[in-house]
């Protein structure tokens, strides 16, 4: 039988690497990444050095480019679906032409798998098309919200309170909700800026990287600082990943 290993790295550093992801690296046949351009190539470089520290020879790297996502239509989710589709194809091809019978192939994936990334969705789709047989395993990561609480020496969760974990488009749609501790994932449009003093901002961009940027502070003493510091690093590199905790004060 085929396996498949989805393999979660950490936020950027290499040294997020857990013990189990190692070993896992260390049994794998081949590993398939998906290029996202050339503005990005330094994500395919940290994988492509993370295979060449922990793999065994003789291992097989498998390259195709990801798939153009569709960012301009207002039809969201199913431009996502789509593109998560087109996703699929690439991994059942790797699976069915790459590998062979009793071999391994691993994904590698930023971060955690289960935590705002699509590679699950893509191989529980392969599995449901039936086209090819294999078994597959999951290998969790460090998230950047771990990332993100450990370098600004916080926690993530206060005492009998919720958190809760959203993204930049729904914040900006529905604002903080109910819950006083919210984890942001990449929000391009800034979408903390008009908060009040009341919230308390801990913000990360390029965790676990030599181009990690941390700020933290009241949301109004610190919303235009990361707003320059966000475009700038975007102009300067082309592409961003960036997590935020938005934390309530509470009444002493």
């Amino acid at each position: 039988m085929k396996r498949i290993l989805i393999i979660g790295i950490g936020a950027g550093d290499p040294d997020h690497l857990t013990l189990q992801a190692v070993k896992a690296i260390g049994r794998t046949d081949a590993f398939f990444i998906l290029d996202k351009g050339e503005a990005k190539h330094d994500l395919v470089g940290l994988r492509q050095d993370m295979i060449k520290e922990h793999a065994r020879e003789p291992y097989r790297l498998v390259e195709a480019r990801d798939p153009e996502r569709d960012r301009t239509t207002p039809a969201y989710a199913a431009a996502v679906e789509e593109w998560r589709s087109r996703r699929a194809d690439l991994y059942e091809a790797f699976i069915r032409d790459e590998l062979g019978d009793d071999e391994t192939g691993a994904i590698l994936v930023w971060g955690d798998p289960g935590l705002y990334d699509s590679t699950l969705a893509g191989i529980e789709e392969v599995v449901e098309r039936g086209g090819v047989a294999f078994e597959y395993e999951v290998v969790a990561g460090i998230t950047s919200v771990s990332a993100l609480t450990a370098r600004h020496r916080t926690s993530l969760t206060r005492v009998a309170r919720p958190v809760h974990i959203t993204t930049g488009r729904r914040l900006a749609q529905e604002g903080p909700v109910a819950a006083d501790d919210v984890v942001v994932m990449l929000d391009a449009r800034c979408a903390f800026a008009d908060l009040g003093a009341e919230y308390h901002i801990y913000w990360g961009a390029y965790l676990g990287t030599p181009d990690e940027i941390l700020v933290s502070g009241p949301v109004p003493e610190v919303a235009d600082r990361i707003r320059e510091l966000r475009a700038q690093a975007r102009e300067r590199k082309g592409w961003i990943m960036d997590t935020y905790l938005l934390r309530r004060v509470l009444p002493s």
